[in-house]
Parts: C-alpha cells; sequence; structure tokens
C-alpha cells in the first residue's frame, strides 16, 4: 500500500432509492468496517419519504433530490460534491459490503488506477434471510449456493492482495463497486447526467477514465459484495443510453466498438 493510499481519507457514495431496509442493511455491513478512516455519504435518488433519518441514524451524510425518474448519475456527481475525500468509492444501497471492503479498496488504490470490484446475486429468499438476520453477512454462504440462493461463491472469497491485478476493457466495470481517486472523477467531469433511466452511466464514466489514462484494476477476491436481491428495473430507457455510449467509444475508443 502507498503511502498516499494510507493517508487517503475514503469517502463511500451509497446510491439509493425507496428501499430502506436494504440500505440499513448497507449502512450497518459500513459501521463495521476494519478500516474507520472514511466517510459516508447517502446519494439518494428521489425516495419518499427520504431516507435522512436513516442516514443520521448511522451517523452518514445525506443529499437528495426530488424524484425525476432513474437519475443515479446526477445524485452521485451530487453527493461527490458533499463529500471531503482524497478517494471515492461507489457503492448502491443494495450491495452489503464485508468488514475488510474499505480495507481492500485502500490496499488496492493507487495513482493513475481505478478499481473495480464484483458481487454475489442472492435470490429474492435468500434475500430475505439475509434482511431478517441480525447479522447480516453472518450466513452459511455454502447452504445458500447449494439451495440455489446466491449465483457463485468467488466474489465471497479474498486472497493476499498482489501488487497489480490489471484488467484493460471497460466493460463489466459497475458503479455498484467501484473505487477512484477524487482528483480523476474531477477530471472527467464526474458522470454524465444526460444518462437518464437505467443503464450504462457506469460504463460511460469508465470509459472516460480509460482515455484519460487512468487503467483498471480488478478487485475480484478482495472487495467482492452481496447484492440483495430486487425486481429488475425499469429498460425503457436502455436503448437510448446505449447509443449514447456508443457515441461516446466511437469518439474516444473506437476499437472499442462492436
Amino acid at each position: 500500500m502507498s503511502d498516499l493510499a494510507r493517508r487517503a481519507v475514503v469517502s463511500v457514495i451509497v446510491t439509493t432509492y425507496n428501499r430502506l431496509d436494504a440500505l440499513k442493511a448497507v449502512l450497518h455491513g459500513l459501521n463495521r468496517q476494519t478500516d474507520g478512516s472514511f466517510e459516508v455519504i447517502v446519494a439518494d435518488d428521489g425516495s419518499e419519504p427520504n431516507a435522512s433519518a436513516t442516514s443520521k441514524e448511522f451517523g452518514a451524510k445525506h443529499v437528495w433530490h426530488p424524484h425525476n425518474g432513474f437519475r443515479a448519475a446526477a445524485i452521485r456527481n451530487r453527493a461527490v460534491e458533499a463529500s471531503g475525500g482524497d478517494y471515492l468509492v461507489f457503492l448502491d444501497g443494495d450491495c452489503i459490503p464485508r468488514p475488510s471492503f474499505i480495507r481492500r479498496h485502500r490496499a488496492l488504490a493507487e495513482t493513475g488506477w481505478f478499481v473495480t470490484g464484483n458481487r454475489v446475486l442472492l435470490s429474492q429468499q435468500a434475500t430475505a434471510s439475509v434482511l431478517s438476520s441480525h447479522d447480516h453477512l453472518r450466513q452459511n454462504w455454502l447452504l445458500h449456493r447449494v439451495c440455489g440462493g446466491i449465483n457463485r461463491l468467488s466474489p465471497l472469497l479474498t486472497l493476499p492482495i498482489p501488487r497489480m491485478r490489471l484488467a484493460t476493457e471497460w466493460k463489466g466495470a459497475q458503479s455498484c463497486n467501484l473505487g477512484n481517486w477524487r482528483s480523476d472523477f474531477d477530471r472527467v467531469g464526474g458522470f454524465d447526467e444526460a444518462y437518464q433511466g437505467w443503464g450504462y452511466e457506469d460504463s460511460d464514466f469508465v470509459v472516460r477514465l480509460i482515455h484519460a489514462g487512468v487503467k483498471r484494476k480488478d478487485g475480484r477476491f478482495a472487495t467482492g459484495v452481496v447484492h440483495l436481491w430486487h425486481p429488475q428495473n425499469d429498460r425503457t430507457s436502455t436503448a437510448r443510453n446505449l447509443e449514447r455510449l456508443q457515441k461516446r467509444l466511437r469518439l474516444l475508443a473506437p476499437a472499442y466498438v462492436d
């Protein structure tokens, strides 16, 4: 770990919308981190009633805007503006972090790099089990896997962090588990708020980071999170957002366009 990463204040940006039970589980997970040198900003995409009381209960800042469709890009930008950290970790409000989550992100943080993590997907039944537990991560994950409650075990495994976990493409990078330096975020202009509705705002952000010379590290076997089940988001904006992303790729990275 570099001295810069060791000294850095980490800002965790937790995006949420109308899911207080999941948000509480995520904030509970953050309160149990082995590395306590971080702040939490809840980026609330218009929950009604908003999640300010829940955020304060867990010592987190709360940033809210009125709901006008899926505007994750815009509310993440507002949350970053309210943050004071040197290093940003983006986490969705339905992705529970394990106790080593911040420590592992900090260990992977390096100037000129961003870090993408992965996740375990829970079934509806397994999600109910996790949310009803006093300790949300004290589960028999092997049994959940055998019973079909989770899609895979590998994101829950941890290995010693090597010096480099190089990944070269933008594909597969998601803002539900993403770490990057605030200076790089500012340099590329944050998330593009023209993306409204579900899909591809995180891909666009990562493409611009790579184009700016920021390299990608893979956080597998280090920063994996537990993703709670939810009904599928409205996908009516997906085609429009994909077209916007493809225009970005043609402009910045034509070799990536299929």
